[in-house]
């Protein structure tokens, strides 16, 4: 058997991660033994855990401990972090590391260093004493990337000690007859979050106005509750074509009732928009005189449109270029306290890839596997709200006035 001693440390116990250690090692057909364990006496203090753990080969060792780095565990001892010289643009020497959303510590000249700008699936550039997690299309030639797994250590936020505050979860997904204790719960974490300064920012889909909820939206906005909105062209397309026609998707939003030639309405918005110059320019005109994009332009509040091969038109502010698009999606993000996701599975997985595991998100969907498809894709910070958004918008814009 060829092993190795490993050593964790961090709220072990209520985050599970103790657990799922243990699960690894035996689910990897090695055995362990705890060497030390010592439980933090409150609260407040971490948890540290030292094991050996043992394999049959070096090659199910590696695998063994690049698993357990997940979960925080890192060699003690090992020497510095294996840097190479890129030798290409746009792509990594082939074993580099490929980082989490999780806190990223490199070993360098013997002294531990954050990894800045964290995010998942990108690789680590070192700079001197500094570390910066970039994405492949960035990578130069020159470039020092940190490969393979020696010199690592992951550090899972704290981010799962904080979900028993949302005791309506069950399997990080609510149900609808708990909505309420639901948003109750988000009141709580905006207030907060906008009382440290932190930025909220919302991730929108086209469903806050075809379920009616986008008069809710703009109460959000003009209370200082939305500090910037990630989304695509069909939700600024869809509230523009409300305010024009009363109309989303050529149904009416009074009565529910499709209208007469009114799958023409969204192209007749952006038409209007395009020869208006803008939706800037239709707000400062008075062609534009409410909905969720003149709220964003009279109280100040950035958006980003990413571009899709759907859209129609598309609006001038949509941006078509995706690698600009997400450029500006990571921009807008920094730094933020808050992610609320709205009904929109494409670019709610995008921007759970762009934020770190510390920042909260809680995703409102009528669709529970758009909130397992976030988690899948290792944003298991994600809160699940199951329900219709424009009903969660009505009551959090209640919850939050006064």
């Amino acid at each position: 058997m060829i092993a190795e001693t490993v050593d964790a440390e961090g709220h072990l116990i209520d985050s599970g991660d103790l657990q799922a250690i243990l699960t690894t090692v035996v689910e990897q057909g090695a055995t362990y033994e705890i060497l030390h364990f010592d439980v933090g006496r409150t609260n407040a203090d971490a948890s540290r855990l030292s094991m050996r753990v043992a394999t049959e080969s070096q090659e199910s060792l590696d695998h063994l401990l690049a698993t357990l780095s997940t979960f925080g565990c890192y060699v003690k001892g090992a020497p510095d972090a294996i840097i190479r010289v890129n030798d290409i643009d746009g792509a990594a020497p082939i074993d580099f590391y490929s980082t989490t959303n999780h806190l990223t510590q490199v070993l360098i000249g013997g002294q531990w260093v954050t990894a800045e700008s964290q995010r998942m699936d990108a690789g680590i550039v070192v700079d001197g004493t500094r570390a910066f997690c970039r994405k492949l299309r960035d990578l130069k030639a020159g470039d020092r990337v940190v490969c393979g797994m020696q010199g690592i250590r992951v550090k899972p936020d704290l981010q799962d000690r904080d979900k028993p505050t949302f005791g309506f979860m069950s399997n990080d997904v609510s149900s609808e007859r708990r909505v309420e204790v639901a948003v109750t719960r988000v009141a709580q974490m905006l207030r907060e979050t906008k009382a440290s300064g932190q930025k909220i920012a919302f991730v929108a889909g086209p469903v806050v106005v075809h379920t009616g909820g986008a008069e809710y939206f703009c109460e959000l906005i003009r209370a200082g509750y939305v500090d910037v909105i990630l989304s695509g062209n069909a939700l600024a397309v869809h509230d523009i074509e409300s305010v024009l026609s009363g109309t989303s998707l050529g149904i009416d939003l009074d009565t529910g009732r499709p209208v007469e030639h009114g799958h023409r309405n969204h192209m007749r918005a952006i038409n209007a928009i395009r020869r208006a110059g803008g939706i800037g320019a239709a707000v400062a005109s008075g062609l534009l005189t409410r909905g969720v994009m003149h709220a964003c332009h009279t109280h100040n509040v950035p958006y980003v449109l990413a571009g899709s091969i759907r859209d129609d038109g598309p609006l001038p502010e949509t941006v078509m270029d995706l690698a600009e698009a997400q450029n500006r999606y990571a921009e807008a993000l920094k730094p933020v306290g808050v992610v609320i996701m709205l009904s929109s599975m494409l670019h709610s997985i995008g921007v759970g890839n762009m934020v770190p595991s510390w920042v909260k998100v809680v995703s409102v969907d009528i669709n529970p596997a758009v909130v397992t498809k976030l988690s899948d894709r290792g944003s298991t910070q994600t809160v699940g709200v199951v329900t219709d958004v424009g009903l969660f918008l009505h009551q959090l814009a209640i919850a939050l006035r006064g």
